[in-house]
C-alpha cells in the first residue's frame, strides 16, 4: 500500500478525514449531512451561489423535503462550514463533485460545470488528495476529461491524488429512501482510487457496491434512468394508442400491475422531469455515436417523451374547442410545477415546456404550486415571463377557461378543482371517474 492511500484510509478509519463538497443542492447538501450526522467527520459545503451558503451558515434550509432542525445541527456540531470560498479547495482530504450536467440546445452533453469545477480543484490541488466526481454523465468523462484536467498539474492519478466516479441515486420526496440508506455505487479509475473511494462513503452510508471502474460506474447511473425512461415512453405511447381506442390506460395499469411477477408498474405523465431521466439517454447516445454505435431505441424513446407536452396542449386545444373557444386570449391555469408531487424541485420540469407551448400558442398562462412560490428561471427555458404562484381559490378556478394538472400535488383540493372549473386536463390519472368537464392528456 502506498504511503498516500495509506494515510487516507487511516484518516477515514480515525474519523480525521476532511470531506468537502462541491455543489450544495440536491445531491450534495443531504450527502454533506450524511458524512456529519453518521461518519462525525469535518465537512465543507462549497457553492457559488452566495445565498445557499449565507442560508446555510444561518442554518436555513432551501430544499423542502429537508428539515432546517438538520442544517442546524450541523452547524452546532462544529463540524459543517459553508463556504464560496474556491481557494479553500485544498483544504480538504477528499472532494466530491456534486454539480449540474445539463444538455446543450442540440441536446449534446453541457460539461462546462464539470470543467469549470476541475479546473477550480487543479489549482489548488496538492498530493493526497481524493477526487470524486457524483454528476451524472456518459462512460469516460471521469478517467479521460476530468483526469486531463487534475494531470495538467504535472500530478499523476494514483500516483500523487485519486480519483473515482460515485453516481448520486437521490430521489427528493422519497419517504421509503435516503442518502444514506440507498445503495452506494463506487468506481475507481485505478484499484487504489475505488478503495479509498469505497472506504470514504462506507464509513457514512449503509450499503457501498464497488464496480470494477469509474467506466462502469458511470455506465450503471446511465443504464437505471434509461430503464426508467423507456419505460415510461411505453406507457406514454400506450397512453395515446388507449385513448382512441376509449380504453383508459390508468385502469389498465392497475390491473396489469396485479400480476406479480414479470411487470413493473410505470405511469404516463405530461413528458418527462429532473436532473437525470430527460437527460441520461442523450448523454449515452452521444457517446455512442464515438463508438460507431446507434441507439435507435433509446433515442426512439425519447423522441416520445420529449412529444408529451405538444400532445397535452393539443388535448386542451380540443377540450375548448368543444367549448367553442379558441385557445389563444384563452386563460390556462397550470397545476403544479414541480418535476414530480410533493416536492420543490423544479429542474427540467415538463409544467415548462407546457407553459412555453402555451404562451407560444397566444393563451394567458398563471400557474398554481403549494411549494415553489415564485417560478425560478430554468436553463432550458431562458425566455419565459417571470410568474408568482396564485393562491387556490373557487374565484381563481371559475375565472379559467382551462385548469391543466400537471404535478399531482397531495396538497391540492382536487375537488373543488372539479367543481370550480370549466374545462380540466388531467394528466396525472387524478379524476378516474369520467366528468363531462376533465379531459384526460
Amino acid at each position: 500500500m502506498s504511503e498516500l492511500k495509506k494515510a487516507l484510509i487511516d484518516k477515514i478509519a480515525a474519523g480525521t478525514i476532511h470531506v468537502g463538497i462541491i455543489g450544495m443542492g440536491y445531491v450534495g447538501l443531504p450527502l454533506a449531512l450524511a458524512f456529519i450526522e453518521r461518519a462525525k467527520v469535518k465537512v465543507t459545503g462549497f457553492d457559488i451561489d452566495q445565498t445557499k451558503i449565507d442560508a446555510l451558515k444561518q442554518g436555513k434550509t432551501y430544499i423542502m423535503h429537508m428539515g432546517g432542525e438538520r442544517v442546524q445541527q450541523a452547524n452546532a456540531s462544529g463540524k459543517f462550514q459553508a463556504s464560496s470560498d474556491f481557494d479553500k479547495l485544498g483544504e480538504p482530504d477528499a472532494l466530491m463533485i456534486a454539480v449540474p450536467t445539463p444538455l446543450t440546445p442540440q441536446r449534446e452533453p453541457d460539461m462546462k460545470y464539470v470543467v469549470s469545477t476541475g479546473e477550480a480543484i487543479a489549482k489548488r490541488l496538492r498530493r493526497g488528495q481524493l477526487i470524486i466526481l457524483e454528476s451524472t454523465t456518459y462512460p469516460g468523462t471521469t478517467d479521460e476529461l476530468l483526469r486531463g484536467i487534475l494531470e495538467r498539474t504535472g500530478l499523476k492519478c494514483g500516483q500523487d491524488f485519486f480519483l473515482a466516479f460515485s453516481p448520486e441515486r437521490e430521489d427528493p420526496g422519497n419517504k421509503s429512501f435516503n442518502t444514506a440508506t440507498i445503495p452506494k455505487v463506487v468506481g475507481g479509475v485505478d484499484p487504489d482510487s475505488g478503495d479509498i473511494a469505497a472506504a470514504l462513503y462506507g464509513c457514512a452510508l449503509e450499503k457501498v457496491v464497488r464496480v470494477r471502474t469509474a467506466r462502469v460506474a458511470e455506465a450503471t447511473k446511465l443504464t437505471e434512468n434509461i430503464f426508467r425512461g423507456v419505460n415510461i415512453a411505453l406507457v406514454n405511447e400506450l397512453k395515446v394508442v388507449y385513448e382512441r381506442m376509449g380504453i383508459d390506460v390508468w385502469d389498465v395499469l392497475d390491473a396489469a400491475a396485479t400480476k406479480p411477477f414479470g411487470f413493473m408498474k410505470f405511469t404516463p405523465g405530461p413528458g418527462l422531469g429532473g436532473h437525470c431521466i430527460p437527460l441520461d439517454p442523450f448523454y449515452l447516445t452521444w457517446k455512442a455515436r464515438e463508438y460507431g454505435v446507434a441507439t435507435r431505441f433509446i433515442e426512439l424513446a425519447g423522441e416520445v417523451n420529449v412529444g408529451m407536452p405538444r400532445y397535452v396542449v393539443d388535448k386542451l386545444q380540443e377540450g375548448l374547442n368543444e367549448q367553442r373557444k379558441p385557445l389563444k386570449g384563452s386563460k390556462v391555469l397550470v397545476l403544479g410545477i414541480a418535476y414530480k408531487k410533493d416536492i420543490d424541485d423544479p429542474r427540467e420540469s415538463p409544467s415548462f415546456e407546457l407553459i412555453h407551448l402555451l404562451l407560444e400558442r397566444g393563451a394567458e398562462v398563471s400557474y398554481h404550486d403549494p411549494h415553489i412560490p415564485v417560478a425560478p428561471g430554468m436553463r432550458s427555458w431562458p425566455d419565459l415571463p417571470p410568474l408568482k404562484s396564485e393562491p387556490l381559490s373557487a374565484k381563481l378556478l371559475s375565472s379559467m377557461d382551462a385548469v391543466l394538472i400537471s404535478t399531482e400535488h397531495s396538497a391540492v383540493d382536487y375537488n373543488l378543482v372539479l367543481k370550480e372549473s370549466k374545462l380540466v386536463v388531467d394528466t396525472r390519472g387524478v379524476y378516474r371517474e369520467p366528468h363531462s368537464n376533465v379531459v384526460k392528456a
